[in-house]
């Protein structure tokens, strides 16, 4: 499975599917965004413990069976709008090492797992089997031992009552930098508390697609900040992006994008790294979203060596988990006069794409790029071009055409690394 609320980008998903993955989806929107996608519902779960009932509705009318639920409410809406329902008991978790905890609003403690199953058991509901999460962005291995622990325990109390559980759900919560400790210690629980026959599904979202993009702003506007007891100027930088648009994660998911320049005057600068003997002096910058909302702020403090100015850009790597929900598709952007990073020597920009431009309503939307090979970069220039010298429709069809193919190189790496570091059936085809 990969949580469509992680990156619900269209191409994303289509790649996603073609690849063989199920589907995680939180609400009617996710699951009919999926469907029309052609996947078949056996592929998805409604993993919402707590659903609209108008969704649950839906969902029964469109064969998406496999559902999560953590309380005896749910047991009974369940039976009186989807009685037919596959149901996974979300159990509770320590979450306390993630970046978003979950637990604080789902799951059920095993105090009352027993108390659920009876009741469903007695409303004759199919309960299929156990699903949990240890929290977004985990950092801590053991949460997942002690997860699993707990499955074990609610298999055998459902055991006892007479379900014949066939699926776990070891939720998500993974990330590249922890991803290796993480399913060495999951893998090995697996082993030992459940048998070959148990059917694993997991939930990766970020993992699949954070380092898969990058976000370049434009710097819209400087404020110099001088200080007469050190003699320095400092500058506060106002982008055409913030935390009401892609940088929501910073006060959603905790995140701290780092800035990089991209731009400066005609110097373009992406993916250049200093040595380690250049020591140039460095100016301090706080970077702020356009809005006049004080908490708007990107980077409190940063330094480059740089003196940036007004139509210089930035740009933020791995930008691809939870902060690219809000990205236009290439459908649905135009190209304008907005100033962009002029063409450089091939040789500079070896690993970046051409960039969507933003949007003529009030240049809101950043730029994004697409890391890709070269192979890549130099159609996506071409493309580029093209849309610059007024080929615009042209080069849009085609940006959309070859898209989803310079991602792939991407993401199906990712999905490789799963299943091969979890060899007993991550992904459920």
């Amino acid at each position: 499975m990969t949580a469509v609320k992680c990156n619900p980008d269209p191409q994303v998903l289509r790649l996603l599917a073609a690849l063989g993955t199920g589907f995680d989806c939180a609400s009617k929107a996710e699951i009919e965004q999926v469907l029309n996608m052609g996947v078949d519902p056996s592929r998805i779960i409604y993993a919402q413990p707590c659903k609209t009932k108008s969704y649950v509705r839906y969902a029964a009318q469109n064969g998406v069976k496999q559902m999560t639920f953590d309380n005896a409410d749910e047991l009974y809406k369940t039976k009186q709008l989807f009685p037919d329902a596959e149901l996974y008991l979300r159990i509770l978790t320590d979450d306390s090492a993630s970046l978003c905890r979950l637990s604080q609003k789902f799951g059920a403690s095993l105090d009352s797992t027993a108390e659920l199953l009876e009741l469903a058991k007695k409303l004759e509901l199919n309960v299929v089997g156990v699903a949990f999460h240890v929290g977004s962005g985990a950092s801590d291995p053991k949460a997942f031992l002690k997860a699993v622990q707990d499955a074990r325990y609610v298999f055998d109390q459902a055991h006892a009552l007479g379900f014949e559980m066939h699926t776990l759900d070891v939720g998500g919560g993974f990330c590249g930098e922890t991803f290796e400790a993480m399913a060495a210690v999951l893998a090995s629980a697996l082993d030992m508390y459940f048998p070959p026959h148990i059917r694993i599904i997991g939930e990766p979202g970020r993992y699949y697609v954070s380092t898969a993009f990058t976000i370049a702003c434009h710097i819209i506007a400087r404020r110099p900040v001088a200080d007469a007891t050190l003699g320095t100027t400092s500058y506060m930088l106002y982008l055409n992006d913030g935390v009401y648009g892609n940088f929501s994660s910073i006060i959603f998911d905790h995140q701290n994008p780092i800035p990089q320049v991209l731009q400066h005057g005609l110097e373009f600068k992406y993916g250049l790294r200093r040595s380690g003997y250049d020591t140039p002096s460095m100016t301090e910058y706080s970077i702020w979203g356009p809005t006049c909302d004080g908490i708007d702020v990107i980077s409190s403090s940063c330094v480059f060596p740089e003196v940036l100015e007004v139509g210089d850009w930035l740009y933020f790597e791995d930008m691809g988990g939870k902060f690219a929900c809000r990205l236009l598709t290439y459908s649905q952007t135009l190209i304008n006069n907005q100033p962009t990073p002029s063409a450089q020597p091939l040789a500079s920009m070896a690993s970046a794409t051409a960039m969507t431009l933003s949007t003529s309503a009030a240049n809101l939307v950043p730029a994004l790029f697409w890391v890709a090979d070269l192979r890549g970069f130099l159609i996506y220039t071409y493309l580029f071009l093209r849309c610059r010298m007024g080929d615009i429709r042209y080069g849009l069809e085609c940006c959309l055409r070859f898209r989803v193919r310079f991602l792939a190189s991407y993401i199906s790496l990712r999905f490789d690394a799963v299943k091969k570091k979890l060899k007993w059936g991550w992904i459920d085809h």
